[in-house]
């Protein structure tokens, strides 16, 4: 198969995924968890995070410190088996990324401990599986991973060329991220298109529900942005 054909092969698949989610969400099987107008339901620190334009806004400005990463965390439950689905704009020096089956940490206000679906701007790292604060990177794009015990991820197949999958992504325009959490496989898509799978099978370590949020990395300065947030849970 010629670059040409594969990636025609790859505009089709992603225009049937994109168009099987919106049927999704018309048939009522994802609950809107973002009003576009208010933080209602979610919980943050307002001097990193606001609502503008029916989008959620996390951006650090030159001047204004951040001292350790801060997240928009979704207080209505605490996901297990799920699919979330969003829409994100980052900016090209941005980090960010969506953080599930999670745990607050008590000393830190709005930091969170868990799985997370990795987005940044340059598109080095987005769609990877990483877990904040934990055991680091559990796939990087394109892998499939197995985790046991307290081992090094062990991979076990491939999902596609890291630097392939990476010209599905828009970078400075909107791109879709779903997240998909089923027991202990968690995977991760982008544009419909999956970009890491991973078992975890490390039954010290592995969280099978937990709070959902949204991240601003530390950064001199970053912008990203959110909307048309859903979820469903099984």
């Amino acid at each position: 198969m010629n670059k040409l054909s594969f990636k025609i092969i790859l505009c089709l698949l992603v225009c049937f995924q994109i168009n099987s989610i919106h049927a999704q969400k018309k048939n009522g099987k994802f609950k809107k968890i973002f009003d576009g107008k208010s933080m209602k339901g979610w919980d943050a620190d307002t001097s990193f995070w606001r609502v503008e334009n029916g989008c959620f806004v996390g951006e650090v400005v030159k001047g204004k410190t951040i001292k350790t990463n801060t997240f928009l965390i979704w207080r209505n439950g605490t996901p297990a088996d799920f699919e979330f689905k969003a829409e994100y704009k980052i900016s090209p020096e941005g980090n960010s990324g969506v953080n599930y089956r999670s745990e607050e940490l008590p000393n830190i206000k709005y930091a969170l401990k868990g799985y997370q679906a990795d987005i940044d701007g340059a598109d080095r790292y987005t769609g990877q599986n990483y877990e904040e604060r934990g055991r680091g990177f559990l796939a990087m794009r394109g892998e499939k991973t197995l985790l046991k015990g307290e081992k090094k991820p062990t991979i076990t197949g491939t999902v596609g060329n890291s630097d392939s999958l990476k010209t599905l992504i828009k970078q400075g325009d909107w791109n879709e991220i779903h997240i998909i959490a089923k027991g202990n496989h968690l995977q991760h898509f982008i544009n419909g298109v999956l970009m890491s799978d991973v078992i975890d099978e490390d039954e010290k370590t592995s969280k099978s529900s937990g709070l959902l949020g949204l991240q601003v990395h530390v950064m001199p300065f970053m912008k990203v942005e959110y909307r048309n947030i859903y979820i469903k849970q099984d």
